[in-house]
């Protein structure tokens, strides 16, 4: 994961960005989940780690340097079915390893749970036209997605005042995909 962008171009798109990234997610998750008492903050937490693990088989990343490659399997089957594929896989395994941990008697069932875990990773997008199979229908799917959402775009501005120059005293050139153009901050200013 230390190698993995978040991204091959609009946000955390260098090596190590996917760390960055979900570490940020985490720190905001862990603000934001006790304020909204229909979250399960663990679930969300959970979800926070893995809505992006198959950004690690989407692109290959190798040892040296910085070049983010397509592959095959990532240009075909996408981030996010890959996600919801590990995921899976794990879950299975890990009840296989551990069964008592997987009681069908539990409450909630461990089912339930997986789904739960499995639509976050789906939904985390947000929208269809952004690649989820789905749009987000629990309070820890759309806090999911907007945290994702909000750390992406504040990246994005970061990397426009870096990047770009100022048109006019306080206004960056634009940088896609942001809308319009980026304002100094009024920390900045």
């Amino acid at each position: 994961m230390e190698r993995a962008a978040a991204a091959r171009t609009y946000h955390h798109a260098r090596r190590g960005g996917l760390l960055e990234h979900t570490a940020q997610m985490l720190r905001c998750a862990t603000s934001l989940a006790p304020l909204y008492v229909e979250v399960t903050p663990a679930l969300l937490y959970a979800g926070v780690l893995f809505h992006d693990i198959g950004k690690l088989w989407e692109n290959d990343y190798p040892e040296q340097g910085f070049i983010s490659l397509p592959n095959r399997r990532g240009e075909l089957i996408g981030h996010i079915s890959v996600g919801i594929e590990v995921v899976n896989r794990l879950w299975h395994l890990a009840a296989e390893r551990e069964p008592t941990l997987f009681d069908p008697e539990t409450k909630p069932s461990p089912d339930l749970v997986r789904d739960h875990l499995l639509h976050l990773i789906a939904s985390h997008h947000g929208q269809l036209e952004f690649g989820s199979p789905v749009t987000p229908r629990t309070p820890e799917g759309w806090l999911l997605h907007h945290i994702d959402n909000i750390d992406a775009r504040i990246e994005m501005l970061r990397c426009a005042y870096a990047e770009k120059e100022e048109v006019v005293p306080g206004l960056y050139e634009i940088r896609r995909p942001l809308e319009g153009m980026p304002a100094k901050p009024l920390s900045q200013g």
